[in-house]
């Protein structure tokens, strides 16, 4: 598994790809070897961590990242909502707005869509999935709502993981229309949620710091959406007003800077996910789509 190369199905060329991940050398010491591993045990993991080197992204002096970072990951300047001259810092650029017409919103009330770009695992029923980054690696519903009730609530439901690369816009919006609730904070901490941590234990994701908001009133019935923390995203925020109707598609909130994870969970029987995200999902490959491709549609 050492050094195993991250390929994921693109939608838009069709074909299996590699990710360029940023900082794989840093990865796989921390999560591939024992002195790395021990400094995950001590520090990595930990919100003091994340928090120091978030501050270091809002340093004026971090705007000087930005450029080369758009050069060398070949980031498309046309869709942003502003010149990359503007950003101020290294996050203001990371949690960068789009323009309005660069994620277009899947029509038709029944469709669901992607909750954020990245790339995707989608599971039509989580209790069957017979592992998720790898065969026979899996969390429970319980661990991942903390909460053995709303956990009987969604138990044989679907689920998509949503992962975002540091590469990635990192806004996240609403997969359907409906009444969100307040979100709820279920602290925890700070692991890689890329696959080279993940593989070895996709526990991180039910162990991390995350947002639970459950949107009701939908043409799914009701829906859970989660936002994961990871290593250096010291901040989820959400911006929606609980108990005002949205759209789908509306912008839901921001991580700021690193890697990070939308989870979105809905009810047995609700919802039939795509084929090709389905497929895929099934020999444990995530497919890229970005925010507003179409889901799935309603049962």
């Amino acid at each position: 598994m050492c050094a195993e190369p991250i390929r994921f199905y693109n939608r838009y060329t069709q074909s299996v790809e590699t990710e360029q991940v940023y900082g794989e050398k840093w990865l796989r010491w921390t999560y591939e070897t024992a002195p790395g591993g021990f400094s995950v045990w001590a520090l990595i993991k930990r919100a003091v961590f994340s928090h120091w080197y978030g501050w270091r992204m809002d340093r004026p002096i971090s705007a000087q990242k930005v450029l080369p970072f758009i050069a060398d990951y070949d980031l498309d300047v046309d869709a942003f909502a502003k010149s990359p001259l503007e950003f101020k810092t290294f996050n203001e650029f990371f949690y960068r707005a789009l323009k309005k017409d660069a994620r277009p919103i899947a029509a038709g009330e029944d469709v669901a869509v992607f909750a954020a770009d990245g790339r995707h695992l989608a599971f039509p029923d989580v209790d069957k999935a017979d592992g998720f980054y790898v065969k026979g690696a899996k969390f429970s519903l319980a661990e991942l709502f903390g909460d053995e009730a709303l956990a009987r609530e969604f138990a044989g439901g679907a689920m998509v993981i949503s992962r975002l690369c540091p590469v990635d816009y990192h806004r996240f919006h609403f997969p359907v229309a409906g009444v969100p609730a307040a979100p709820k904070l279920i602290n925890g901490y700070l692991y890689s949620v890329s696959p080279i941590a993940l593989r070895r234990n996709v526990g991180y994701l039910v162990q991390n710091k995350r947002a639970l908001t459950l949107v009701n009133d939908t043409r799914f019935g009701r829906v859970a959406v989660f936002e994961v923390g990871a290593t250096c995203v010291g901040t989820i925020k959400n911006f929606f007003e609980a108990g005002k109707p949205v759209a789908k598609g509306e912008e839901k909130g921001l991580f700021t800077f690193g890697g990070s994870c939308v989870i979105t969970v809905f009810q047995k029987g609700s919802i039939r996910f795509d084929d090709d995200v389905v497929a895929q999902s099934a020999q444990h490959v995530e497919t890229y789509a970005r925010m507003g491709d179409r889901l799935g549609v309603a049962l």
